[in-house]
């Protein structure tokens, strides 16, 4: 009976196929719960329909919750931590800066939770929408996987890092995260230092400047903001650092607990390769952060 059940398990796991034609990998992923986000569907449209995309479509992907829990939490509810992976809000760079972190997290007793949120192309509303749903979802879940709901917090690298800090800085309380980890994220719209195909893919060709002025993230943190982690690279040569430098000025003005690191080389992208030559730095320094606001 045990053999039958692995096997099914095993089956189940390597048929995990989103509606876009992606197909993931089953061994290194693992066991975990995959949630559906919008069941009877989305209530704002983005112009794809999820429920027949082609085949060759490598980018959108039906918009769904993975859910990675710790084994043994000691019977005390944990934190939680939903992912947003970046890539422009043109795609989703689902594994080093997603489904590779959840390990991570998981060892600390941590859920981790990848999010797979829509593309917007150009409705601006949609990613958000789909993270404060996730919130939403992991809140009622929190009894069955045992999260404290008071304490799911938020990550995101890169353009991912926008979705989340735009989730900080302007989610009602009901959904506002305990916490915001940042990895070389895009904050700004300010042209001279944002990344260009991040907010055209987010708000379209010619958005108002009343709507470029809501997603400039530094200008958008209040004394309510969350309390932030935030790493990048000094020769960020897709985003600025000066993203990272504008918002945590932004942070340290509001008095928001907010610990920035700013490495000397990297680029862009590395979220949590070992070839990242801070690799070991930036993990222990986020594991004693977040050990600092447990």
């Amino acid at each position: 009976m045990k053999k039958r059940i692995a096997l099914i398990v095993a089956i189940l796991l390597c048929c995990l196929r989103p509606a876009s034609g992606h197909t993931w990998d089953a061994q290194r992923l693992g066991a975990h719960t995959v949630l559906q986000l919008w069941p009877n569907g989305a209530p704002t449209d983005n112009g794809v329909d999820y429920d027949h995309l082609s085949p060759d479509n490598t980018r959108d992907i039906s918009p769904q919750m993975h859910v990675f829990l710790p084994s043994g939490s000691n019977g005390h509810a944990t934190r939680a931590v939903i992912i947003c992976p970046g890539g422009a809000y043109g795609g989703l760079a689902m594994y080093h800066e997603g489904f590779e972190w959840c390990e991570y997290f998981t060892s600390q007793n941590i859920a981790a939770i990848v999010l797979l949120y829509r593309l917007p192309h150009g409705h601006h509303q949609v990613p958000a929408e789909d993270v404060y749903e996730a919130i939403h979802q992991t809140q009622q879940h929190a009894t069955e996987w045992n999260i404290d709901p008071s304490r799911i917090g938020i990550m995101g690298s890169s353009a991912g890092g926008h979705l989340a800090a735009t989730v900080a800085t302007h989610a009602p309380a009901s959904l506002r995260p305990a916490f915001q980890i940042l990895l070389y994220p895009v904050i700004t719209t300010d042209p001279s230092f944002t990344h260009y195909w991040s907010c055209r893919n987010l708000m379209g060709e010619h958005p108002s400047q009343e709507l470029l002025a809501s997603y400039s993230n530094e200008l958008q943190v209040s004394p309510s903001t969350p309390p932030a982690f935030i790493a990048a690279s000094a020769d960020d040569g897709d985003v600025p650092v000066l993203n990272t430098a504008r918002y945590y000025e932004a942070l340290v003005s509001h008095g928001i607990n907010a610990n920035v690191h700013i490495y000397p080389t990297g680029g862009h992208g590395w979220g949590i390769k070992p070839s990242f030559k801070y690799h070991s730095q930036l993990l222990q320094a986020l594991r004693d952060w977040l050990d600092s606001i447990s």
